[in-house]
């Protein structure tokens, strides 16, 4: 699932909000990749499109510590699944993200709307130290889950660095997205197997007419 506004689009399809969140970071030596969360405004639009908060909700007490500490326990999450798949010891972000789980999240509640359906509120106003909870726990249920453990991948894109969990038959997606990055692959492919056969046709050949 996609979402955004203006000329930030999210995707929410790794399997985790935790992993969403972790998706915003830049990747070093990825091109084209940039920091997602650079603001205040980023981050209220990544909250609401994460549905970590009601839609329409005012978050007024939101600001650039908010994204300072968003962004440490998003380091803290990267370090962490980078472990989990054989990358460096994450010293210190474990108990970085336990500190931050222990936290209260905001309870949900069940309101009526406008037209009179029931549409979830929260029933407090949302704090930085609840949302960060929300994303924490689900950061300590996936590192305590087995399964979810088994699932976790990166995505073999050239261009691309998110984590998702694999949840298909066999366990065997090799990209986050077959639609993106699986697509992206595919075209890459085509695109050097024609260099290859037009690179094929040896001195002094020619295609025939209209085939060129």
């Amino acid at each position: 699932m996609a979402a955004g506004r203006g000329t930030r689009m999210w995707r929410f399809d790794a399997g985790r909000i935790c992993l969403d969140l972790v998706a915003t970071e830049p990747a070093g030596g990825v091109p084209g990749t940039c920091e997602q969360l650079d603001g205040p405004v980023h981050l209220a639009r990544w909250l609401a499109d994460a549905r970590l908060v009601p839609p329409g909700t005012s978050l007024t007490a939101l600001d650039d510590t908010w994204v300072a500490r968003f962004h440490e326990l998003r380091s803290a999450v990267s370090r962490l699944m980078a472990a989990q798949l054989g990358g460096p010891e994450a010293d210190g972000s474990l108990e970085r993200v336990n500190s931050l789980a222990s936290g209260a999240p905001p309870g949900p509640r069940a309101v009526r709307g406008a037209d009179g359906g029931l549409v979830w509120a929260l029933s407090a106003a949302p704090d930085c130290a609840g949302l960060l909870a929300v994303v924490a726990r689900d950061a300590v249920d996936l590192l305590t889950d087995p399964a979810a453990r088994a699932a976790l991948r990166r995505c073999q894109g050239e261009a691309c660095h998110r984590l998702y969990l694999d949840t298909s038959r066999g366990g065997r997606r090799r990209w986050c997205s077959g639609e993106v990055c699986g697509n992206r692959e595919r075209v890459a492919r085509h695109r050097r197997r024609t260099l290859g056969s037009a690179g094929g046709r040896g001195p002094g050949k020619e295609f025939p007419p209209g085939l060129e």
